[in-house]
């Protein structure tokens, strides 16, 4: 993924990503506060070659970018929210002031526990914050959040955490 504060150089270095390397575009849209993000995924040389082609082409406007090889397949639909609750067990919410650190606490947190992701959100309408919500029994949410929780705090960018036993019925039908 990379990160930028400019959404016209964001669109121009998601080009040269996609010229670079053989790649699969997973998002490439602005998010809140006027910035850019471009997520992607392949093979790792090829997510690597294509990532350097974005960092170069952002030039000043690069924010944030990082590599994620091995990452958990349900972080990508979790991104688009293609995932539907049960509306069983406990609720796990993980936020960050760091789009970046969001995605890789959510993979952390999924390498850890059995867990089922529901909704991983990158900025929109968020103020540049992300947050992540899962479910799962007691135990395994709260093993989740402890591993998401070092990962976020690790760059200093962690807002929060909570844990719901066993949230509402009337949350799990607002929320989703």
């Amino acid at each position: 993924m990379i990160e930028l504060t400019s959404i016209a150089k964001g669109i121009y270095a998601t080009d040269m990503m996609i010229k670079a390397a053989n790649i699969e575009v997973v998002s490439a849209t602005p998010v809140c506060p006027g910035k850019y993000i471009a997520i992607i995924q392949g093979d790792v040389a090829a997510v690597e070659s294509s990532i350097n082609a974005g960092v170069r082409a952002s030039e000043e406007y690069l924010v944030d970018s990082f590599i994620l090889a091995n990452v958990h397949p349900a972080v990508f639909p979790a991104i688009t929210a293609t995932t539907l609750p049960d509306g069983s067990g406990a609720l796990g919410v993980m936020e960050s002031f760091s789009m970046a650190s969001m995605i890789m606490a959510a993979d952390a947190a999924l390498k850890t526990a059995e867990i089922q992701a529901l909704e991983l959100r990158l900025g929109s309408g968020l103020g540049g914050k992300a947050y992540f919500t899962f479910t799962g029994d007691v135990a395994a949410v709260n093993e989740a959040v402890e591993a998401g929780k070092v990962m976020a705090m690790e760059k200093g960018l962690l807002v929060d955490v909570a844990i719901m036993p066993s949230p509402a019925k009337k949350l799990w039908q607002a929320l989703f």
